[in-house]
């Protein structure tokens, strides 16, 4: 039995978006009930050489918005990246989530052999066919990211857990 390329991506994505969401809301919440400036969170990071949490999540969006636009095969939609607050993040991660929920299965199943070409972050482009690409660079990029989010605000002592992480689905 196969299973279909919107099977394996939207649900996918929007169960991971929604964790992340609620993760945010729980730190948002942290940084009041502690009297903590919510920049300190914001602007986390793991490691120097590191994106610091906002990022993290600007990142996370863009690998979905993009990974199903180009399934789907339209154009990627384009977010200006200003988001400052816990507010807009969430307010991005909900617009991220109404572009993937208005995509339908018939525009992203049957994608499997579509050739998905990328330039990830150097001049260097790169082809795939749409099941690699799916499987072998977006999923796994999402998933980097929204776990470096989780353990940038779990090594600040946000009260999360791997249920956080996993989310409802």
């Amino acid at each position: 039995m196969t299973i279909s390329m919107y099977a394996a991506s939207i649900p996918v994505f929007r169960q991971m978006l929604s964790s992340l969401d609620a993760v945010l809301a729980k730190a948002g919440a942290h940084a009041t009930e502690r009297k903590i400036d919510p920049n300190a969170l914001l602007h986390a990071r793991l490691f120097p050489d590191m994106f610091p949490l906002l990022r993290q999540v600007m990142i996370a969006t863009d690998f979905v918005k993009g990974s199903a636009a180009r399934l789907a095969g339209i154009d990627v939609p384009s977010y200006e990246d200003t988001e400052q607050t816990f507010a807009d993040l969430h307010a991005r991660i909900a617009k991220t989530i109404a572009f993937i929920d208005s995509l339908g299965p018939d525009q992203i199943d049957g994608s499997e052999e579509r050739e998905i070409t990328i330039q990830a972050g150097t001049p260097r482009e790169r082809k795939f066919a749409g099941q690699t690409y799916l499987l072998h660079y977006a999923l796994p990029q999402l998933f980097f990211h929204v776990t470096t989010a989780y353990a940038i605000l779990r090594h600040n002592g946000v009260e999360i857990g791997k249920r956080d992480f996993i989310g409802s689905f």
